[in-house]
Parts: structure tokens; C-alpha cells; sequence
């Protein structure tokens, strides 16, 4: 019986994985915080790594039977600290915003300051948004983009920390198409007394790819999610100077996590492998090639993009102009096999729920071998989609361009 395979055992399960690879590989997905992992990474996932408990922390385990664990968790601490440069990774969190919640669990106390992204211009839920734990468990102070340009300004930035002095300065973003200039975050925490963290979960692909700046070497504290640009799988690390190690550390186990997922170390490990090849520095740079040139397509569709294009490998346009929502764009780009999500834009008038923008992406569309002169198609399809948003046999007519272009540029 346990030889079976997915096919045998389940056949409905299989077949909805059949559908989706479908879905994949017929559709654009153009969710920026996505990407399409390599086989290896999957392979890895499901392997034997996924039946041991290990408790604690190489060297130190609460469970026996764990010498070839602790040799995958140590290959993926070491992999990790060469790629970017760090001195002391924690590869256990089971995502972004655990990641997240244990850096603060480590070296806050309740009802300290946290300082972070307002999630309405940019942040993450994670950053001190209200609905958060984090909003609930620490006092918050945020900051924004301005008004005009729609990028940091980091004059504001400082005011606000030396008027709020908090015990953590946090920088990164989830829906913010410029680079983060995160020696200014660490010169600012360190003229207020604050930690400096920095969240990289978008970008980490860009940072080791040569694309972007780096939070290293003056950040204190930097959290990555492992399966957005750095195309790994769903998960995170913390990375950190050595002071600030052992509490890490404790914070995430055994303060908020219990038995780390062996399996998804393992598929970090061959993601850091991967990532530390010269083929993924020119998969970084292609991304951003293709972010500026679809950008720049969009535009010249008339569409007006937040901050005026992009740096990184992120789009937000502000629907406003072309007289829909963020939602009634989302769903009539589903219909055409384009997928992208609704996003608040800065400053936005309408509900979260159904805001006035849309977000999209180019890393799952380069992971599939596309280039500058797709981009121009891609762009071209969306503005037939947006265009069409109310004629389901429109959508349909494009949603056949789309499988046609993605013929040419199969994923699994």
C-alpha cells in the first residue's frame, strides 16, 4: 500500500493537481509573490525528510534518529549565511509572517513600539496593521509614502522615529515598486536607539541576484520568505548579527514553534544552491528587465502606474482612470487566464475590500523563459482584458491569446 502512487491512492486529489498544472501552464501568473519552483525543490518537499520530528536545534535535539537532519538544517544554515552574507541564520520558520512574529516575540516586550510600513501604502498585515497580532500586542507607529511622488521619503521617516522612538525600525514591503534604501532604515533606528529589521520576503531573489540593494551588513534583523523571488519553497528565515542570535533562536523554538518542517528545510537547502548559481544572478536581472518593460507597455496603454513604473520586479496600477475596480479587474482578468490580485493603492478612497488597484509581477512569467519582447504581449493582453472587463466573449477570445503565448513557454 505505501508504495502506491498519488494516482492509485487518490485519484481526485490527483486530478485536481492535474487541473492546476494545467491551469499554470494555459494561464499568466502575474501575482508577484509568486513564483514556480524547480522540480528539485518539489522533489525534496516530498521526500523521506518530511516523516522526522526534530525538536531543537542541530546537536541539540529533543527526539533521536536525527543525524542526517542535522546535516541537511546545517548544509541549509551555512548555504543561507554565504548567500547573503549574514552571520547567524535561524532556517525553521514556517513562513513570513511567523518569521515575522518571532523577531519581535525575541527582542520586544508587549506593548513596545514597533514601527513599521502602513499596509493601505505598502506594508504587510505583519508590520502593525491593527487587524495583526502585531497591532494588538505592541504599540504602533507607521509610516507612508508621500502624497505626490509615492515614495518613501525618508526626512518623514526619521521625524517620525525620533518623535516615537521605537524599540524596532521595520523596513520592506509588500506592494512597494521602488528600492528600499535600507542603509538610510539602519542609520535612522541607530540615531533613535532601535533595532533595525528589515523584511525582504518580495526581494530576496533580487538582493542575491545583484538587483537590489542589500540590508547587509548595517541591519540588525532581516526576515525572508523562501518561495517568492528567491523561488524556493513556502517558508522563511531569519537572518540576524551574532548578538542578537540566541534570542532568535529561543523566540522561534521553542517560544513559538514546536517540530520544524524537516522536508521544507531540505527544499531550502536546494534552493540556496540553485540561487547561488551564475544562471540565477541572470534570472534576477531578467525580472527586472521585464518588470521595466511591461511597465513601460502599460503606460503607454494609458495605464497609470503607482510611483510612475518600477524598479523591482513589482507593478501597482490605480484603476481609478480606467473607470473600474481593483475587483472587477482581478475577476475579469481571471476570465481571460491572466491572473493578478487587487491591491489598496496609496492614499486610496475606495474599501480594501474592493480597492482602486491591481498588483502584478514578473518572476513566475521569467521563471518561464519569457522576455522583454513578451512583456509587450502581456501588456497587450491585459489592456484587451481591462478594455472588454464587461464582455465574458471578449475575455474568452483573449483568454485563447493568452493559452497560445504560454503554448510556447510550458512550466511543469
Amino acid at each position: 500500500m505505501w508504495k502506491d502512487n498519488l494516482k492509485d491512492a487518490d485519484p481526485e486529489i490527483f486530478g485536481l493537481g492535474e487541473q492546476e498544472t494545467k491551469r499554470i501552464n494555459e494561464g499568466l501568473e502575474l501575482i508577484p509573490s509568486e513564483n514556480f519552483p524547480s522540480r528539485a525543490v518539489l522533489q525534496a518537499l516530498g521526500s523521506v525528510f518530511n516523516n522526522k520530528y526534530a525538536e531543537g536545534y542541530p546537536g541539540r535535539r529533543y527526539y533521536g534518529g536525527n543525524e542526517f537532519i542535522d546535516i541537511v538544517e546545517n548544509i541549509a544554515i551555512e548555504r543561507a549565511k554565504k548567500l547573503f552574507g549574514c552571520e547567524h541564520v535561524n532556517v525553521q520558520p514556517y513562513s513570513g509572517s511567523p518569521a515575522n512574529i518571532e523577531v519581535y516575540f525575541a527582542l520586544m516586550n508587549f506593548g513596545d513600539t514597533l514601527m513599521g510600513m502602513n499596509l493601505s501604502q505598502g506594508g504587510h498585515l505583519t508590520h502593525g496593521h491593527k487587524v495583526n497580532f502585531s497591532g494588538r500586542a505592541y504599540k504602533i507607529a507607521q509610516y507612508g509614502v508621500d502624497p505626490k511622488t509615492h515614495l518613501i521619503d525618508y526626512d518623514e521617516v526619521r521625524k517620525i522615529a525620533l518623535q516615537e522612538k521605537p524599540k524596532i525600525l521595520l523596513s520592506g514591503a509588500t506592494a512597494y515598486p521602488r528600492k528600499i534604501d535600507f542603509k538610510a532604515f539602519a542609520e535612522i533606528a541607530q540615531e533613535c536607539g532601535a533595532i533595525s529589521m528589515a523584511d525582504i520576503a518580495h526581494i530576496a531573489g533580487l538582493i542575491v541576484g545583484g538587483v537590489h540593494p542589500s540590508p547587509f551588513p548595517f541591519t540588525d534583523v532581516v526576515t525572508t520568505t523562501t518561495h517568492k523571488t528567491l523561488r524556493g519553497p513556502r517558508g522563511a528565515i531569519i537572518m540576524c548579527k551574532e548578538r542578537f542570535a540566541k534570542d532568535i533562536d529561543k523566540a522561534v523554538f521553542p517560544g513559538m514553534q514546536g517540530g520544524p518542517h524537516e522536508h521544507a528545510i531540505a527544499a531550502k537547502a536546494v534552493a540556496f544552491r540553485e540561487a547561488a548559481k551564475p544562471e540565477f544572478r541572470e534570472y534576477a536581472h531578467q525580472i527586472v528587465k521585464n518588470a521595466k518593460a511591461l511597465a513601460d507597455a502599460l503606460m503607454a496603454h494609458g495605464f497609470a502606474l503607482v510611483s510612475g513604473g518600477t524598479d523591482n520586479h513589482l507593478i501597482l496600477i490605480d484603476l481609478t482612470q480606467k473607470g473600474l475596480s481593483g475587483g472587477e479587474a482581478e475577476t475579469s482578468l481571471d476570465k481571460a487566464g491572466i491572473t493578478v490580485n487587487k491591491n489598496t493603492v496609496p492614499y486610496d478612497t475606495r474599501s480594501p475590500f474592493d480597492p482602486s488597484g491591481i498588483r502584478l509581477g514578473t518572476p513566475t512569467i521569467t521563471t518561464r523563459g519569457m522576455k522583454e519582447g513578451e512583456m509587450k504581449h502581456v501588456a497587450d493582453l491585459i489592456n484587451k482584458a481591462i478594455n472588454n472587463h464587461k464582455d465574458d466573449m471578449a475575455l474568452a477570445k483573449v483568454r485563447e491569446e493568452v493559452k497560445e503565448l504560454c503554448r510556447h513557454f510550458p512550466v511543469y
